[in-house]
Formats: structure tokens, C-alpha cells, sequence
């Protein structure tokens, strides 16, 4: 390919009217060389067309709705559930003298294990129905007592593990909608844990005993688990109804619920104020893990991986070309400054990069959402600003990684060093992180330090503390906020920009 490119003319002023014209010849170079304007066309096509074949190529019609949470959040909400009515006010008391779980070692083989967010307390809710209102108060297996409500609130209260020598009272109180929680080692001296204001719980609750055990997380992936409660000194005050309990495992054909391990099931046992409870689940805000058929902005634009090998070729080409045709002198004749004309260089190319880039995501995002949500797949919900982000962020990234190309190419002065160089830099990290046996600490190092980096900017999920799951790139969760890590990438860039600005200056042309 032999550009057709405008050099700057000398005699033009230095100040700032001539470095206006520098611009101006530099877009005129880029514009007059259809490879690289193709190039950049083809980059946010690219964008676009994977959107569509992801949309095109997910089908998840047929599985179970996801529930949904009072926020309007997706939720986990699978647990064993011993429950009666509470018609109006009341409260309900109960002591927690084990809490054990298991996990498979094999198939069909359990083996005693330690499940963190294991949970075994009080729960009042509006009724049995996935995402209903609630609030709980539990003992876990590693985080002392909690009081949860509305999925994603989460209150520490007194720590320590429960045991038949060292065992924790619970108690709910009810009074309209507020729920207070309080917690006891001896069940006489009781420690206020909080209060929380359910809307919509209603005039009729369902409550009592619950046992939840969320997945075993491990290895990059997850085990299904089962843990068993011991419950004592059940007493119940105010408008509870008479009768059985009922037992009852809720959520059991939930896409958010990894099930029992084989041979395990839900049960419960005892009566009057002893109970042993077993059970499986979660009660928790849904994260990639526990909803393995759901999608987010990131699987939608996974056509950037594509668009970004484009566009580091034309960054790279953007210097190197110049170079190979003999160009350069006539350029670097013309503006003795030679700084100037790399720097312009890079304004004109991350300018219409981050077009060409910002056109593909805004095309490539309502497409693909559509088409996936068409197929039965469930995305995860963003804000509005969120997603502006995401599509603003990728074309930031587009655009400073050409950056970056082009300050390699001048620093290689051969197109083809240049693109290997960034593309290792860039693309083989996103590459690792992008495999789910990659151990964590090695996918998290690779996306804090290296350019890739800033493929943060698509990160629309959100970490719980109160939920143990596999945050690595591989389920979208980056280390480093979405900005911050763009600023890794803008970092690299603006280094290199410098080297190649001294080196341009210093080396004959």
C-alpha cells in the first residue's frame, strides 16, 4: 500500500496557528490512505457483528425466570425454609448449637468442609416466592452473626463460630414493617444487631428457621454444598399461627440454584423446640457464578478483542509507513520540532479512533442486548450512566492503544515489531485472564499491571463481601475500578509517547 500523504509545508507559523496546520495535515494523511480509514471502519464493524452473533448464538429459552429482587437486582433465593404464618406483630427466638457442612470429594461422596457464608438463623419474609421481601438473622460458618435483609444488605453482629459448647441465641421482633434482629451467648443478655425497614411485607408473613448453603468456591469454580443446623429454645410470641411447622425448599427449580450434591437433600426433623435442618442455596444477590445463564455488557461486546487487533495494525502503520516510503523525511524537513508532529500524530489518531470505536459500541450495544434478550438470556441491569461508561470506555481503550501503537512503531520504526509488541502487551493478558483455570492471583495480578488492564472499563458487576464466589476477569469482576484501570493502559501509552518523542528527536530520520 503506497499512502498518498500531504506533508506539512515550512514557512507556516510556529505558534499555534501552526501547530492547527500540523493537525490538519496529519488528518489529512490518515483520510487519504483508505487502508487505515478501512481499517478503522472494519474495527467498529467488528464491535458490531460479534454483538450480533452473541445475541444470535445465546439460547436460554425455556430455563426458569430469574428471580428478581425488591431493587429490582437479580437475585439467589434457594434455601430450606421451616416457616408458619405471623399475621401481624410478633417475634420468634431460637438458639443455633451447630452449624456443619459438607462438600462433594467425589461423585456421590460428601466430606465435612468449610462453607463460609453457610447460614442457619430466623428469617421473616413477605411469603415463599423468590425475590419476596425479607428480613434474617443467621449463624454462618466463618462470619459470626448477620442480619441481612432486601438481598444486599449485610450487618455484622457478635463473631465466633457456634457449637454445642459455645451455641447463639437469635431473635426476631416484628412491629409493622420494621424487623429488628438481637443476638445472645446466653440467651439473657441480648445485643441489639439492627432494625430494618421492610416494604411490603404485608399484613401475613410467612417465618421461622432456615438453613441456606451457598457453593463451595475453589480451583475457579464452584462445588454445590449442604450444611445441617441443630436448633433449640424455639419460642414464638404474638400472632403466629398454631400447628405444624412446614417445611418447604425454596426456590428449587431457580436458574440461580446449584442444587443439593448427590445423595443430599432438603429435610428437617424434631419438633415442639428442637430441630435439625438441612439445607442448600442462598440468600444473596445474584453474581456471575450463581447465575451461570446470564449475560452482561462485556459478553456483548466482546468484538473489541477484534477491534483492537485493527486498530493497533493502522496505529502502527500510522509512523511505519512513513518510514517504509521515505515519507518521514519530508514530514521532519518541514517541521523541525519533531515532538510536534508525533504528538500531533497522536491526537489525530486517538481522535478518530475513539469515533470509529464509540460508533461501534453504541450500534453494538441495544443490538446484541436485544437479540440475546430475545433468546431467553438475562442480562444483568445497568444504569443508563453505566452504560454510557462502558460504551465511552471502549472507545477510549480503542483509541489509546492506537496511541500506544504508534508511539511502538516510532520506537521500532517497522510495523511489524510494532503490532507483535503491543498485541503481546495487550492482548496475550486479556487472552489469560480470559481462561477460567488461570489461578485468581495470577489473573488479578495480570489485570493491575499490565495494558490489558483496561478492559475494566466493561465492568458492570458488582462484588458483595457477603457473597463467596470466583471475582476474577474470567466472570467479569476486575481488580481495579473501571477507571482506574484504563489509566494503566493511558499510562503505558503516554510513556511510550515520551520514549519515542526523545528517540524521534535524537536519531536521524
Amino acid at each position: 500500500m503506497t499512502p498518498a500523504m500531504t506533508p506539512y509545508r515550512p514557512g507556516q507559523r510556529v505558534g499555534r496557528d501552526g501547530f492547527r496546520q500540523l493537525l490538519h495535515a496529519e488528518w489529512t494523511k490518515f483520510r487519504t490512505v483508505r487502508g487505515w480509514v478501512t481499517g478503522l471502519m472494519a474495527a467498529a464493524l467488528m464491535v458490531v457483528l460479534f454483538a450480533l452473533l452473541t445475541g444470535v448464538s445465546s439460547n436460554q429459552k425455556g430455563a426458569p425466570p430469574v428471580p428478581i429482587g425488591p431493587g429490582g437486582e437479580p437475585v439467589t433465593d434457594s434455601f430450606y425454609f421451616v416457616h408458619r404464618p405471623l399475621a401481624g406483630n410478633g417475634s420468634i427466638t431460637v438458639s443455633v448449637s451447630a452449624l456443619k457442612s459438607s462438600i462433594p470429594e467425589g461423585p456421590g461422596d460428601l466430606r465435612p468442609g468449610t462453607v463460609p457464608w453457610a447460614k442457619a438463623g430466623l428469617i421473616i419474609k413477605e411469603s415463599t416466592r423468590q425475590g419476596a421481601p425479607y428480613a434474617a438473622i443467621m449463624a454462618t460458618g466463618s462470619h459470626g452473626v448477620r442480619m441481612q435483609d432486601g438481598y444486599v444488605n449485610d450487618t455484622a453482629g457478635p463473631s465466633g463460630p457456634v457449637s454445642a459448647g459455645s451455641p447463639r441465641w437469635l431473635r426476631l421482633d416484628r412491629s409493622g414493617d420494621a424487623i429488628t434482629g438481637h443476638a445472645s451467648a446466653d440467651g439473657t443478655h441480648w445485643t441489639r444487631v439492627g432494625t430494618v425497614h421492610v416494604s411490603g411485607l404485608g399484613p401475613t408473613a410467612q417465618g421461622g428457621l432456615f438453613v441456606a448453603s451457598p457453593p463451595a468456591v475453589g480451583g475457579g469454580g464452584t462445588a454445590g454444598s449442604v450444611s445441617t443446623a441443630t436448633f433449640g429454645d424455639l419460642r414464638t410470641q404474638g400472632g403466629w399461627a398454631g400447628g405444624d411447622w412446614t417445611g418447604d425448599q425454596v426456590g428449587a427449580e431457580s436458574p440461580s440454584f446449584a442444587g443439593y450434591p448427590e445423595n443430599a437433600s432438603g429435610s428437617f426433623t424434631g419438633s415442639d423446640a428442637r430441630f435439625t435442618v438441612t439445607g442448600a442455596g442462598d440468600i444473596a444477590p445474584a453474581v456471575r457464578d450463581s447465575l451461570p445463564t446470564g449475560g452482561h455488557l462485556r459478553d456483548i461486546l466482546t468484538g473489541t478483542f477484534a477491534a483492537l487487533v485493527a486498530v493497533i495494525v493502522v496505529g502502527a502503520l500510522f509512523i511505519t509507513a512513513e518510514y517504509r516510503n521515505k515519507m518521514i523525511h519530508l514530514t521532519l524537513a518541514a517541521s523541525p520540532r519533531r515532538s510536534r508532529v508525533l504528538v500531533a500524530k497522536a491526537i489525530v489518531l486517538w481522535a478518530v479512533t475513539f469515533v470509529a470505536g464509540l460508533a461501534g459500541a453504541i450500534l453494538a450495544t441495544p443490538l446484541g442486548e436485544r437479540l440475546a434478550r430475545g433468546n431467553g438470556v438475562y442480562i444483568f441491569p445497568v444504569s443508563s450512566s453505566t452504560e454510557l461508561r462502558v460504551a465511552l470506555g471502549t472507545a477510549a481503550l480503542l483509541a489509546t492503544a492506537s496511541v500506544l501503537a504508534l508511539s511502538v512503531g516510532t520506537i521500532f520504526r517497522h510495523s511489524a515489531g510494532a503490532v507483535t509488541t503491543v498485541i503481546v502487551a495487550i492482548v496475550l493478558p486479556y487472552m489469560l485472564t480470559a481462561i477460567p483455570f488461570v489461578p485468581a492471583s495470577v489473573s488479578n495480578w495480570l489485570a493491575r499491571v499490565t495494558p490489558g488492564a483496561a478492559f475494566a472499563v466493561q465492568q458492570t458487576l458488582v462484588r458483595y463481601d457477603q457473597v463467596a464466589s470466583n471475582y476474577t476477569p474470567y466472570y467479569g469482576y476486575y481488580p481495579l475500578a473501571p477507571w482506574a484501570g484504563f489509566a494503566v493502559l493511558a499510562g503505558y501509552a503516554m510513556a511510550s509517547l515520551a520514549v519515542a518523542a526523545v528517540l524521534l528527536n535524537r536519531r536521524d530520520a
